[in-house]
């Protein structure tokens, strides 16, 4: 059964790993899909192959995500060839590592930029484009609930800032039925963070079950807080991480 049937989704980031996985969940579901991308524009139309090869419409608009005109044109594009928005996942995203001291303010602001300040962008200009009853997904880090190691504060603020982000939306929107919830992946097997990777060993050690996760793991929590089934669950986080946060 096709729960999306009919619904028309946009999936920030969705050339690559979790984002491309998620695309082609929700056609596999049902759902038309548009994606932004950066660079990497044969992955795009790679994956918009794979949603129309499920019998879907697929649409692919180039994006840099820390550009909010760039972002919030994209987001009015795509709605444009879809025909409506129902599903909005603000995905795109980067990674960073390194100790407090070690980072100069130009990663600091290149790192907000992308996680906190575009992904607020690109809710908000959904937000005024999402049908009654719409699904706002946010793509965060089980980081959120636990940071196992240093290194990382910078990357867990930018995370736990989705959190927040996604809480007020549940209220902002709340009243026409619009959810918002994040979804928060542990270690993923993805070509930013492979599992055979040279930090794969400690981050195995962290969790509780003995293996990374997969994008399509991921992607299956996103299919569910778009589905029917989810209609009653918003302002909260939906944790795919193997243990790493028990």
């Amino acid at each position: 059964m096709n729960d999306l049937a009919g619904k028309l989704a946009l999936v920030t980031g969705g050339s690559r790993g979790i984002g491309a996985a998620t695309a082609l969940a929700l056609a596999t579901a049902g759902a038309d899909v548009a994606i932004t991308y950066r660079e990497a524009g044969d992955d795009a139309a790679s994956v918009v192959k794979r949603i129309e090869a499920e019998g879907r419409r697929g649409f692919a608009f180039q994006a840099d995500t820390s550009d909010a005109t760039a972002i919030e044109d994209a987001v009015a594009q795509a709605v444009g060839v879809l025909g409506g928005l129902d599903v909005f996942v603000n995905n795109a995203g980067v990674g960073t590592s390194a100790m407090i001291t070690d980072v100069d303010l130009a990663e600091i602001d290149r790192v907000i930029a992308i996680n906190v300040r575009g992904a607020y962008v690109a809710a908000r200009a959904a937000a005024t484009r999402l049908s009654d009853g719409g699904r706002l997904i946010h793509l965060g880090s089980t980081i959120a609930n636990r940071n196992a190691g240093p290194g990382m504060t910078l990357y867990a603020l930018t995370k736990s800032a989705l959190v927040g982000m996604s809480k007020g939306l549940a209220r902002d929107l709340g009243a026409r039925r619009i959810t918002s919830n994040v979804v928060q992946p542990g270690p993923t097997d993805t070509a930013m963070n492979p599992a055979d990777g040279p930090y794969a060993a400690g981050q195995l050690a962290q969790l509780a079950l003995d293996r990374f996760g997969t994008p399509e793991e991921v992607a299956a929590a996103v299919v569910y807080l778009a589905g029917p089934a989810a209609g009653y669950v918003t302002g909260t986080e939906l944790t795919i991480d193997g243990g790493h946060a028990a």
